[in-house]
This record gives structure tokens, sequence and C-alpha cells, in this order.
């Protein structure tokens, strides 16, 4: 079993950066591939960023492409999403999620772990 808990989220002002954190317990994070998704009421949860679970390789959904970097620090069990240029758009709980393998998954069903979310606010 893996446990994922978030953090790093918060309010910020149109234009503005947040780094969320997501650290992993139970297993050895690095046998694991990663990705975050994000959710606004009343809607799917979306694919925002995943990284290769052999490390490398990273994806990302078109409107945060050149915004948002996916990155991972084995050493500490942590995921990172680095968020900069920030829109209201991008307003949402944003999820970390883990599944073992090595592969690249930009799919929700794809993931077996989840955490419990971190609300992001973007203010206009």
């Amino acid at each position: 079993q893996v446990q994922l808990v978030e953090s790093g989220g918060g309010l910020v002002q149109a234009g503005g950066s947040l780094r969320l954190s997501c650290l992993a317990s139970g297993s050895t994070f690095s046998s694991f591939a990663t990705g975050w998704f994000r959710q606004v009421p009343g809607k799917e949860r979306e694919f925002v960023a995943a990284l290769r679970g052999s490390g490398g390789s990273t994806w990302y959904r078109d409107s945060v492409k050149g915004r948002f970097t996916i990155s991972r620090d084995n050493a500490k069990n942590t995921v990172y999403l680095e968020m900069n240029s920030l829109k209201p758009e991008d307003t949402a709980v944003y999820y970390c999620a883990a599944v073992r393998g090595v592969g690249l998954y930009t799919e929700r069903d794809e993931y077996d772990y989840w955490g419990q979310g971190t609300q992001v606010t973007v203010s206009s």
C-alpha cells in the first residue's frame, strides 16, 4: 500500500506561482509512475501532468504546457508540481496519483493510489 499526502495549495493572484508537494509513504516511491490531476465542482477529474515511472519523460495537458513542471525526488519520496503564470482557470482541487510501473500514464483509471487533494485558488 502507498499513502499520498499533498501540500502546498493556497490562494494566489493571477500570474503568481505555487509548488505542490506529494509525500509518499508505505513503499519505495522510485518504482512508481506518478501524476497530478485536478477537479472543480461539477466536473470530471482531469489530467494535468505525468512523470514516467523510470524517470525522465513527462507529459502535460495542453493548457499547462510551458507553465507547469512535474518532478520527483526519490530520496525524499516526494513528487512536485511547480506551477507558474497561474490563471484563474487553474483553480481546482489538485490530486497526486501513483501506480506501480515504469510507464507514462495520463488516464485517471490507470492510477491505483490517490491523495486527499489540496485546494488551489487563483484570483483575477
